[in-house]
């Protein structure tokens, strides 16, 4: 079976390490960089069956977004590509994603209708972020604080039937209020964890040359769940909308912020909970 992140490591010699490396692609504009990203969600593999298309245009939105907020950047627009199977669908998916536009500052500037048998949506984001201000997935150092915003695994324990967190699975919203403050407060990597916090760890292992070593009774657990179920979503649930980040200690605690201090960066090259491995876990498109 061959995995999303398998599939792209192998376009490595055709478009280069740089093009793959990051959230989002980036672009030189005098003294700022334009940012720009994509994401495509299928009704089959990314939209539960619970969600009504206002979410599904919200999460299409979100999805973009969240990569925006992981280079510490500023939302400029917002296009959708919408691969209709039923065209009384359009009005309330563009409602969604105007929506979601809204409540995150930016606008949606156009994108594209065709006709489908399976409803698809690709949006695509585009920011602007100081050059200084920028963040990447690389940069990391050895004896930094490995942190995340938000408490994690909500998204996921809504797909396995606890229905009082479906808001967060159905309506994520996206830290690009949280992404600029990062970004001004000398975090040295970051990236969006929406596919897993262990997945997100082993991402950011293959592009820093340092290895990384969480704590389970550091992480931000949801505190009605029972601790064991809220560590394993916790750890390799995907959906959430959060941000992994790496930060010298003399940086922390980041006053009005939402964010919790779960590890430090290691010398040795190997992603670790306790002590133990840390699974390559987490959500990935697969091929047989």
């Amino acid at each position: 079976m061959v995995d999303e992140r398998t599939l792209i490591a192998s376009l490595i010699s055709l478009v280069g390490a740089e093009t793959i490396a990051n959230d989002c692609a980036i672009i030189p504009l005098e003294d700022k960089y334009l940012v720009a990203t994509t994401d495509m969600l299928h009704e089959q593999t990314d939209f539960p069956s619970r969600m009504t298309d206002w979410q599904r245009g919200w999460m299409a939105v979100a999805a973009s977004l969240s990569d925006v907020a992981a280079m510490g950047a500023r939302p400029l627009l917002i296009l959708v590509a919408v691969g209709l199977d039923r065209p009384e669908r359009l009005y309330p998916l563009m409602e969604g994603a105007v929506a979601c536009c809204r409540e995150h500052e930016t606008i949606l500037g156009g994108g594209d209708i065709d006709s489908h048998q399976e409803l698809t949506l690709v949006s695509t984001g585009i920011g602007m972020v100081e050059k200084d201000r920028i963040v990447r997935r690389t940069g990391a150092r050895v004896g930094d604080a490995i942190c995340v915003t938000g408490i994690l695994g909500r998204a996921q324990a809504a797909l396995q039937g606890h229905w009082q967190y479906e808001r967060s699975l159905f309506e994520p919203h996206p830290r690009i209020k949280e992404g600029r403050v990062l970004g001004e407060s000398g975090v040295t990597s970051m990236m969006d964890i929406s596919d897993g916090l262990a997945l997100s760890l082993h991402d950011l292992a293959r592009v820093n040359d340092v290895g990384y070593e969480i704590h389970a009774d550091q992480l931000s657990l949801i505190p009605e769940l029972p601790a064991d179920e809220a560590c394993e979503l916790a750890l390799f649930g995907g959906g959430d909308y959060e941000l992994l980040f790496t930060i010298p200690h003399s940086s922390l605690p980041l006053a009005g912020l939402d964010a919790y201090h779960i590890g430090d960066v290691i010398a040795d090259r190997k992603v670790l909970l306790d002590g133990a491995p840390l699974p390559v876990r987490g959500y990935q498109h697969r091929w047989k």
